[in-house]
Formats: C-alpha cells, structure tokens, sequence
C-alpha cells in the first residue's frame, strides 16, 4: 500500500480553506495489509531472489556474529568476579579466552567443510554421532538461541539501565518484552532486511569498544610490562596460602563460568545456507571475521579489568565501570566529555546486545527447520513464508523468549547459566563427531590424523566446561536447563514415533493400492477427449499415491457414473530443504509430475477423460487457491475432493503435527460458492483391510 498527499478544498460564505490529508493509494484488504507489514512476497525460484536474500560475509558477520561478539558484555565479566580477591589470575584468563576462541572456531570450520549445506551442529551429530545424538544436539541449540534472543535483550536492557536514574528500574522486563517483539516483526520481514536495520549499532560498538581498548591497553604501558612478572608472584604466594590444587580449581572454575563467552561461534555453521556463493568460502571469512573480532574484545576487556583495577560497583557492569575510569580525564575545551563516551558506548553495547539477540532469530528456526525436515518437530516449522522465511520458527523462538523472561525475570545472573550449558552441550557433541569422523578415514591419509589435533583439544576443553559448569551450578539453576532441554528431545522422540506409523500407514496403504489397480489396468489405445462442461472431479492430491487413489475409487463408490472428467491437482511445497538444495527442488518437480501423470494414466486406462495440473511454491493454500480458481473457469461443473488424516485420539497436538490446508481451502471454496468435500482417512489397521477389500472388488469391476 502507498500513502499519497491529496488537496482537500471546501469553499463556503465567499472563502476557501484548503488543508491536506493522507489516503492509501488502495484499498485495504487483509493482503495488502501483510504486504505493508511484512514486506511484499519473494518468487523462491527467481535467481535474483536468491542473491537478495544471500548473506555476503560483511552482513554474515554481523547478523551471525553479533551473538559471539556481544558476549564479551557479560562473558569475561562473569569470570574475572569469579576470581574473587585473586585477580592476579586475570592475565591467564585472558590469554586462555583468546586461545579457546580460535579452538573452537578452528574446529568449526572443520565442520563447514564437512557440512557445506548448514546444519551445524545437528547434522554433525546425526550425521557422524547418529540420529538420536542429532536430536540431543538439535533440541540444546533450540533452547540454547531461545536464550541467546532472552540473555541477550536482558544483558542489553541492563546495560542501557545502568546509566538510567533507578527509578526506571521498574520498566526493565516490560522493555524486555518490547524488544523481542520488535525483533519478532523485523525477522518476519526478512533477514537481510532486519541485519540492514541493526548494521549502524553493530558497527557504532566495533568502534567503540576497539578505541577504548586500545586506548585503555596503551596508555598503561608500565603496568602492561610489569603485569606478567607481578601475576606469577602473586599467583605463587596464592598457591602457597591455599595450595595449587585449590588455586587451580578457582581458576579453571572461573574459566567454565566465562563459558558464555564462547557462545555464537557455531551460528554459522548452522545458517550455512543463508550465506552468499561460494558458501564455504563465505561461511570460513564470516568465522574468522568472528573468531578475531570476539578473542580481541573478550580478551581486551578482560585485561581492562585487571590494569585499572576494576572491581563491581552497584547497579553498573563492570565494563561501565572500566569505561569510566579510562575516560576520567578526557576533556574537550575544558568540559569533562567522560560521561558522554561512556553513556554512548553503553548505549552502543545494549544495541549489539539488542543486534545479538537476532542471530536467535536467524539460527534457531534454521534448527527447528531442519528437525522438521527429519520429522523430529512438526512439519509447519520447515515452512518458508512468502517472504521465504521459517515464519513460524520465527514465531515460536520470540514467544520462548519472552516467556523465558517471564520466568527468570530478565535476571542475566540466571540466564548466563542456562545459556552456557546448552553451548557446551552443542560444543561437545559436534566436536566429538568431528573426533570420530577423522579416526574412522586416519588410514586414509596423513591430512585426517593432523585435522584431529584441533578437535581433541578443543573436545577435553569443551567437555571440561560443561561438566564443570553442570557441577557448580546444577542446584542453583542449571537443573532448569537440563529439564528444558530433555523435554525438548521427549517431544521430539514422540513427534517421530507418530510420524513414522503414519508413514508406516501410508506407504502400506499406497503398496496395496497400487498394487490392485495395476493388476486392473489395461494398456491405453485412445485418450477420451475431455468436455469441459461436462461434470468435473477435481482432486486435490499430495505426495504420495495413497491420498488420490483412495479418493478416486471412493469417488467411484459414492457417485457411480455422475463425473465424466477426472481432475487431479498437486502444490509441491518448496520449504527449507528444497530452496536450500535444488537437486531437491528438481527432485520435487519429478516425482510430482510422475505421481500424477500416474493417475491420469490409469483413468485413460478405464476409457476416462482425464488431466492434471501442478504448482510450485512456499504457501500451499495461495497456490491451491489459484488453481481452483483457474480450473473453476475450465470446468465450471466442477466438484472438489480432498483427503484428511484423521485418528481416535484426534486433538490440538494431532492438528499441529498435520496441515489444515484442507480445512481452510475448503473454506474458501465454500465462500465462492463451490462445492468441496473431504474424505477423511483413518489411521485404523483393521478397517484399512475391510476398505482394501471393498477397493480390489471395485477395481476388479
């Protein structure tokens, strides 16, 4: 919809007033609403469309990496307190920050070339670990960026209200709530368009923070050449007072608690098909990119903490604090400029922790998508919407979200725990995959027992944080994370329990129908001619035979000799595997247009008229729509049929793990004055003999 200026003249007793208004260049209908809202839809078989939506690595880095960047605002603060009085300590913790940075990163782009499709750690778990490893994994990340969008806003919202006056303290989880719901309708638009968006507040905290790390280090070079020699002396005398096992312990406990400064690095693996051509290539830049960018800022603030003697001042972060003491003594013509830079780097911190939270919204439904695509999650969360986005992971990673809020209050304390031990959990699993795909090709050659070394340290460190993490905090809220996640993977195991006796049900179905039918069927001498004002049936067929040939012969039960013309129609459903892979799509575009060639082949058989016609595209009931509409106008004496699986214990859940497109096209039929009917299908063994048996005596007829 366009908004246009018009002149509004009235003229009464000799004057004339003249005012402008703002009317909709159209009408407003509900579509054009969504287009205003949403953005107009995109064609998934376009190239064009493809470019527009592919991230480059500049655009990668920033909506992918954010979430590992902006983790430096809370990671090495988490750390260096846990230190306690032995701050000494922070100099190792920085230098290991850093190096742990690039393990994992390292192993990362392992997986990136194992993996050039995406999937991250999840296809690295199903693939090398098996299917049930895959699920672990897939069901950790999905908790684990519904954190990241929580934690994120959280730890932006606390940074924005640490230079607030106190009374503003009550509107921080109504804020919270706020931003995510904003974040929520950016995605829904696209996900170039809400990284575009985010863009200057990314780049305003890269600045930022680089100039006053820099700063911060450099103008304390004495204390930068005497903090080695001054650590190892107070690191001894501290493991003389409480021994070095003692000192050891505090360390590395530290260290685990810092755990979320890792988090983010597997985003891009997992969004490997958002990236731009070449996707590895794309996909290796964007890591480095991140992995330099997160080791030098988690690193740099960790020795900031440690040169200006830092220490936790109420109500502030401790980066706030650092700020402010290295910006003490700037002045610009006489007037103290320091509360300026440190209100607008924090302002500047909360919006890459604001930018951060989208890379949940980017990655997580990628996860969701590629659980549904393996019917470990329902089928509707690997739907792309007309703006070829997962609309509905999108949906469902926002309303986590806020709910996540609800629970915990917006407390970053709590989060940071939930968080981290999902990221390791992830860690561990695709790193222990990569472990075992080098051992099993070691004997290939010498280049696989090499690419192990990075794996197996960054394995034992990955495995050391989670364990040790589950250890510390288990009682004081890490409990939450594990009984989340396991509810995850329960949900899961049952999804696939049902999808699989439905796919049981179909293909038993489809084999014994096919099977009857083709003993009935002879060869084709001569194709009827169609007349098109003669009855019509029109059905509505998915991907499998099973669904058509059932209505057909119950066509042929119910309405004996009423239709002279068979119609069969299918919408081949373009979701997140086929637009990723166009072997796939063209995959796809076979099988539907044997499938139905199938069918109109056996009703020529009978001496039948008979056609069929397809489509392509992400919203099955807009295509389905047009072409009812088109084959009302060929066959204006036409009646619908469609299938419907249906079972005893048929509720919610059941309507959610099946579309309702039969439902709501029928609807819309209705409303137009057509006539459509849905034969449902009972997921029943003993009356699928009893309706096989009726079937074969109507074939045989």
């Amino acid at each position: 919809m366009r908004i246009k200026l018009r002149m509004v003249t009235f003229q009464a007793s000799g004057h004339r007033l003249i005012f402008y208004s703002y009317w909709p260049s159209r009408i407003m209908t509900p579509r054009n609403l969504k287009h205003f809202l949403f953005g107009r839809p995109l064609d998934p078989f376009k190239q064009d469309t493809r470019k527009h939506i592919a991230l480059i690595t500049f655009l990668a880095w920033i909506g992918l990496g954010a979430d590992g960047i902006s983790s430096s605002c809370y990671g090495p603060e988490e750390a260096f307190l846990a230190l306690g009085t032995h701050t000494q300590l922070g100099i190792f913790l920085a230098l290991l920050t850093g190096i742990t940075v690039f393990l994992i990163s390292t192993a990362y782009l392992q997986v990136i070339d194992l993996f050039p499709n995406g999937g991250g750690g999840y296809k690295v778990a199903s693939t090398l670990l098996g299917a049930r490893a895959g699920l672990v994994s897939g069901s950790a990340l999905i908790v684990d960026y519904v954190l990241t969008i929580a934690i994120s806003v959280a730890s932006s919202v606390d940074a924005l209200f640490s230079i607030l006056p106190p009374v503003f303290l009550a509107y921080k989880l109504p804020a919270e709530i706020g931003l995510v719901l904003l974040l929520t309708h950016l995605n829904m638009r696209g996900m170039k368009e809400s990284i575009k968006v985010l863009m200057p507040i990314f780049l305003g905290f890269i600045i930022t923070h680089f100039v006053l790390i820099v700063y911060g280090i450099t103008s304390h070079k004495q204390g930068l050449t005497e903090i080695f020699p001054e650590a190892i002396r107070e690191t001894r005398s501290a493991a003389s007072d409480i021994g070095w096992f003692a000192l050891l312990a505090l360390f590395f406990k530290a260290f685990s608690l810092g755990g979320g400064t890792y988090t983010g690095l597997e985003a891009v693996s997992n969004s490997l098909h958002n990236l731009a051509e070449p996707k590895v290539r794309t996909g290796k830049n964007t890591m480095l990119c991140v992995a330099l960018s997160l080791a030098f800022t988690a690193a740099g603030i960790t020795l900031l903490y440690l040169l200006w003697d830092v220490y936790h001042v109420p109500g502030e972060t401790l980066n706030a604090t650092a700020f402010r003491k290295i910006t003490a003594g700037w002045e610009i013509g006489g007037v103290q400029v320091s509360p300026y830079v440190v209100g607008i780097s924090m302002l500047f911190e909360a919006g890459l922790l604001f930018v951060a939270a989208n890379t949940g919204f980017l990655a997580g439904p990628s996860v969701l998508a590629n659980l549904a695509v393996d019917r470990w999650m329902p089928h509707l969360f690997s739907a792309l919407s007309s703006r070829l986005v997962t609309k509905n992971g999108v949906l469902l990673m926002g309303s986590a979200a806020i709910g996540a809020l609800l629970i915990t209050q917006g407390a970053v304390s709590l989060l940071v725990v939930l968080y981290s031990i999902n990221v390791f959990l992830t860690f561990t699993l695709s790193i222990a995959g990569l472990l075992v795909y080098r051992w099993r090709h070691r004997k290939e050659n010498f280049r696989h027992r090499l690419k192990m070394i990075i794996p197996f340290f960054s394995f034992i460190v990955c495995a050391s944080i989670l364990i040790t993490t589950l250890m510390e905090k288990f009682l004081t809220g890490g409990w939450i994370t594990v009984l989340v996640t396991g509810v995850v993977i329960l949900i899961g195991t049952l999804i696939k329990r049902h999808y699989v006796r439905v796919q049981h049900y179909i293909e038993k179905t489809e084999k014994e129908l096919v099977k009857a039918l083709d003993q009935d069927r002879g060869p084709v001498t001569e194709i009827p001619r169609i007349d098109h004002s003669k009855p019509t049936a029109v059905f509505l067929v998915s991907e499998t035979n099973a669904s058509g040939l059932r209505t057909f012969l119950w066509v042929q039960q119910a309405f004996p000799n009423v239709f002279e013309n068979f119609v069969f129609v299918s919408v081949g459903e373009i979701d997140t595997e086929e637009f990723v892979n166009r072997g796939k799509w063209n995959q796809l575009r076979r099988d539907t247009r044997f499938m139905l060639k199938h069918y109109v082949d056996y009703c020529h058989s009978k001496g039948l008229s008979s056609t069929y016609f397809h489509a392509y595209g992400t919203d099955i009931v807009e295509k389905l729509t047009d072409l009812t509409d088109r084959i009302a106008q060929e066959f204006p004496n036409s009646t619908f049929f469609a299938t419907r699986l249906i079972s005893d214990n048929e509720n919610f859940i059941t309507q959610l793990l099946h579309n309702q497109t039969a439902y709501i096209l029928q609807r819309r039929l209705h409303n137009k004055g057509r006539t459509m009917i849905i034969m449902p299908i009972k997921l029943e063994h003993t009356r699928l003999r009893q309706w096989m048996r009726q079937s074969r005596a109507v074939a045989r007829k």
